[in-house]
């Protein structure tokens, strides 16, 4: 239940989940974050040695994600960080032996992603048909993984896909994994469609990468010309792991939410815990927060886009320097409060851990199962009894849980403005 009050973030992978089932229901079809190809002609050997997986289906129509690999007509100088840029895939007739005529070919290519454990191909299908979409696979050992649902903008609705002009894969939002980034064209429209990746831990239902709507539009819109290697002029070219400092790594930062959101966000440097080193917090006050450490090199996301100022959600504080933070929410409008409690830990990487919950029924739950029935309507706010791990506590007791003087976790600059202190 905590998972589901505090972690609201998690509507974006349901709703791609429940796009990618109905997709499926009517048509059928045939980490390392920083992964390094370090030549074409080494990504070019590859494609030979890997064994055959079985050509899919060109009815279905999707888009997907892969290792630090970049491929670009446009582009055609060496990336200063490590990126590949391939211009040509001198294996097409092989390629096209493996995964069929339609496939894309000089866009094919065999890398490793931090979502899967070993190689993967990364396989672009032009549209079979006319009125169809782009559709990328994700193939590994004759098997397809998995299969993204296209991301067209409204506005080339019925247009008919023309190219596949540029393919870059890196951690675009900083969350330690493998992010894709397209650039399509349809009709005389090119456009920049941005897919999230996942966990490689993450449950079965998770295991989805997902278009990033907003973020993609303001790619589309801003970045020009609009190729991959702006983008990255425009985004910074170091990748997570390869900051100088906790500076440079929140400009990086506020760079991406800059470019997706304009100057609506507010954000702020804080100390969760004792040490030197500031936490960035930014969002949209009293919509969501976003919540980063950094350490050695590296920018770890600790809250994203956590919802908060509905649905009983009274928001996120912390004591500066004690590594303590709280959350109040509730459910009945009242009736059941849950009362949270958390610190950052770090073990493989750093996370927001739930330390105590205490949950505080304010009515009489006769029947005691957990939810005010109409016959116990009449006892809320003239009842009240709390919890912790199912066992009962005094009111001293929650007071000593509760003790501290805490702060809400919000910004209160402007991201121009916390850009020039971190310049400074």
């Amino acid at each position: 239940m905590i998972l589901h009050n505090l972690i609201m973030r998690k509507h974006k992978i349901w709703v791609c989940t429940l796009l990618l089932f109905t997709a499926g229901a009517i048509v059928a079809c045939g980490k390392e974050p920083n992964q390094k190809i370090e030549s074409v002609e080494s990504a070019q050997a590859e494609h030979e040695e890997a064994e055959s997986p079985q050509p899919a289906s060109d009815d279905f129509v999707e888009e997907q994600v892969i290792g630090d690999i970049e491929t670009n007509a446009d582009d055609k100088e060496e990336l200063t960080d490590g990126e590949a840029v391939i211009t040509e895939n001198s294996q097409t007739d092989e390629i096209k032996n493996r995964f069929g005529d339609n496939c894309i070919s000089e866009q094919t290519f065999e890398v490793e992603l931090s979502e899967y454990s070993g190689k993967v191909w990364f396989v672009p299908y032009a549209p079979a048909e006319e009125g169809q979409e782009l559709n990328i696979q994700i193939v590994q050992d004759g098997d397809i993984l998995t299969q993204l649902y296209p991301y067209v903008p409204e506005n080339l609705d019925g247009q008919l896909f023309t190219s596949l002009d540029a393919v870059s894969f890196f951690d675009i939002n900083y969350d330690g994994n493998t992010d894709i980034v397209l650039i399509e064209t349809y009709g005389n429209t090119s456009f920049a469609a941005v897919y999230y990746g996942f966990d490689a831990n993450a449950d079965e239902n998770e295991r989805n990468f997902y278009a990033e709507q907003s973020l993609s539009e303001a790619i589309s819109s801003k970045v020009n010309p609009l190729t991959i290697g702006e983008l990255r002029d425009r985004l910074g070219k170091k990748r997570n792991g390869e900051f100088a400092g906790y500076k440079e790594a929140y400009t990086a930062v506020l760079k991406l939410w800059e470019l997706e959101y304009d100057s609506k966000l507010s954000c702020d440097l804080i100390y969760i815990d004792g040490g030197d080193i500031p936490e960035l917090v930014i969002g949209h006050t009293g919509y969501w927060v976003s919540l980063y450490t950094y350490y050695d090199g590296a920018v770890y996301v600790l809250m994203d886009q956590w919802a908060y100022g509905a649905m009983g959600n009274a928001g996120y504080e912390y004591i500066p320097k004690e590594n303590r933070m709280r959350n109040y929410n509730s459910d009945y409008a009242g009736a059941i409060l849950y009362t949270t409690y958390m610190s950052v830990t770090a073990a493989d990487q750093y996370l927001v851990d739930v330390v105590t919950q205490i949950v505080t029924y304010n009515f009489d739950d006769v029947n005691e199962n957990g939810i005010p029935d109409e016959e116990e309507q009449d006892s809320i706010g003239y009842y009240g009894v709390t919890y912790v791990d199912g066992v009962e506590i005094t009111e001293e007791q929650y007071v000593n849980y509760d003790a501290g003087e805490y702060e809400p976790i919000v910004g209160t600059k402007s991201i121009e403005e916390l850009m020039k202190k971190l310049a400074e």
